[in-house]
């Protein structure tokens, strides 16, 4: 309101001043009609002299200015009279310019006055202004600091309690004095902590039993099992891990497991497994056994952060559990298994040499001569002879594989030479069907310390399933190329292509992609064996295919470093 009264004030004060400012004005312009005019005035100084007197007399706002614009008008009318003497007219004159100066006095003496007077009113309103707003300004800081005070202090006890809570600790209890709705708050506050009391008091007994159910389970166990917390203390461990880990010691629950792996190779290695499944091989009473390590991490839900934690996460580690499973009898049923096929295969491969050398000396005149139906059944039977004894070959790879017995004759190779080696095995089969094999090799190649026969056997194994499914009169690309180091071979045929959910697998043992029929599977090692030949190079093997674009499959072996005398 105050702020309003001052522009009220200032806006009087300009119209006032204003018709103030007009009267010089008008005094002005009739002192410049009478400089610039000679006497006797002629008819446009005295009609501008006339308009410019009349404005001021409807505009006369202060004391004695009334007086002197009558006796303006009377010198005027001298100034018009035709019959005025020349004397006459210069004492009209002379008066009529001392009129003037007095109008103009007088209106400037208003406006410093009035503007005094505004002056001091601006100033009497800005000091009321400054009182009234610094005594509100007092009562708003003295509000400001104590009335928070009435609602921060019963949330920050409450807020205290709540964090007391999830701490459980369920004996915390709030206490205002004041009936008003922070008490209600805290009646309900300590109603609800006394019931969370009780129902822990009540659910201790059902977790104490689900504990010794839960340790009775894992004792029956047949598989050694420890358990160990985030402070790398043991939790539980069954008798068959005492008896794995040999340790004999009655109260080893809660104990530290550093206490044991500083003279137990065994725990230490168990411990050091960092997730996924290991391999070990144990004597137990005078016999090797082989056991699985598996091991999990322990993730529970954050229902206690601490107060130093910056960020609260939803869950957090409570140790890890590590179970040994004793698979000896599959290892020993795995090793009988390999050697069966190894002894079988064996002793296939030279009944089925003999079947081969029959059908040459069937195909032979000499023999006799045998008419188209026979020739048809004895190309059938050599087709699958020659499928039989592939079929044996790499099952006697497959088990030198399996025992870790693949003897590789490592030699610096040329990689040209690999390949034009494993063209010779298929190009009779490609010119059978008509299909053009390409070969594009870099140039300035650099060699690769391998064993030839195996790996342009994986070559021709490529090159084989190429054949076996690209249309007639098509093309297959052969293409050796060096990338950082190593030295990359890829066959390209134009066939239908492998789905995605099979590639996965295309190097599995046995496994066998599903065909329309129109093709003859083989026998699912092909792929396996080469995989294991590859990686026993230090290569790495993979294929790249998609659905009516045909398949490319690679493998690459590191280049053979040149050294320099």
């Amino acid at each position: 309101m105050s702020i309003f009264y001052i522009h009220q004030i200032s806006d009087s004060a300009k119209v006032i001043l204003k018709n103030n400012y007009e009267s010089l004005s008008f005094a002005r312009e009739m002192r410049t009609v009478l400089d610039e005019n000679k006497l006797p005035l002629n008819g446009d100084a005295k009609s501008q002299f006339g308009k410019q007197l009349q404005m001021q007399e409807a505009n006369i706002t202060e004391v004695g200015e009334k007086e002197a614009t009558l006796e303006l008008e009377k010198d005027y009318d001298i100034l018009q009279l035709p019959s005025a003497t020349p004397a006459q007219q210069y004492q009209a004159q002379y008066d009529a310019r001392a009129q003037l100066r007095k109008i103009e006095k007088v209106n400037m003496l208003a406006i410093v006055h009035k503007n005094e007077r505004a002056q001091a009113s601006v100033k009497e309103a800005t000091l009321f202004l400054g009182f009234v707003g610094s005594f509100t300004f007092l009562v708003l800081f003295s509000f400001s600091v104590n009335f928070p005070g009435f609602i921060a202090n019963p949330l920050r006890e409450l807020i205290d309690g709540i964090r007391e809570i999830s701490q459980k600790n369920y004996n915390q209890h709030l206490n205002f004095k004041k009936n008003d709705e922070f008490a209600e708050v805290a009646l309900a506050f300590n109603d609800m902590a006394d019931r969370l009391n009780e129902w822990e008091n009540t659910n201790l007994a059902k977790v104490l039993s689900e504990k010794q159910r839960i340790e009775t389970i894992i004792e029956q166990m047949q598989d050694a099992i420890i358990g160990l917390n985030e402070k790398q203390e043991i939790l539980f461990i069954n008798t068959v891990a005492e008896n794995i880990l040999n340790i004999s010691e009655q109260k080893i629950v809660g104990q530290s497991a550093e206490k044991f792996t500083g003279s137990n190779d065994l725990f230490k290695s168990i411990l050091a497994s960092n997730g996924g499944i290991k391999s070990f091989k144990i004597a137990l009473a005078g016999k090797e056994a082989y056991f699985q390590l598996e091991s999990r991490e322990i993730v529970i839900p954050n229902l206690n952060p601490q107060k130093s934690d910056i960020i609260t996460v939803a869950s957090k580690s409570a140790g890890k559990v590590y179970i040994l499973r004793n698979i000896t009898e599959f290892k020993e049923r795995d090793e009988a298994k390999t050697n069966f096929i190894a002894t079988i295969s064996h002793e296939l491969k030279t009944p089925i040499s003999s079947i081969k050398m029959s059908l040459k000396l069937l195909n032979d005149e000499r023999v006799g001569v045998a008419n188209p139906q026979q020739l048809e059944l004895l190309e059938h039977i050599k087709d699958d002879s020659d499928r039989l004894l592939k079929i044996t070959s790499e099952l006697l790879d497959l088990s030198q594989v399996e025992t870790g017995n693949i003897q590789l004759n490592f030699v610096v190779s040329d990689p040209v030479e690999i390949v034009d080696y494993a063209l010779n095995s298929v190009k009779f089969n490609a010119e059978q069907k008509g299909i053009k094999l390409q070969v594009i090799a870099h140039p300035n190649l650099s060699k690769v310390h391998a064993d030839m026969e195996k790996t342009a056997w994986v070559l021709v194994n490529f090159l084989s399933n190429a054949l076996r499914y690209s249309p007639e009169k098509s093309k297959v690309v052969i293409q050796v190329s060096e990338k950082n180091k190593q030295v990359i071979f890829s066959v390209k045929d134009v066939g239908k292509g492998i789905d995605e959910q099979y590639q996965k697998r295309l190097f599995e043992r046995y496994f066998q992609v599903p065909t329309d029929g129109q093709n003859k599977s083989g026998s699912g090692l092909g792929l396996a064996i080469s995989k294991d030949f590859i990686e026993a190079q230090q290569g790495k093997i993979w294929v790249e295919s998609a659905i009516g674009e045909g398949s490319m499959f690679c493998f690459s072996l590191p280049a053979h470093k040149m050294e320099i005398a």
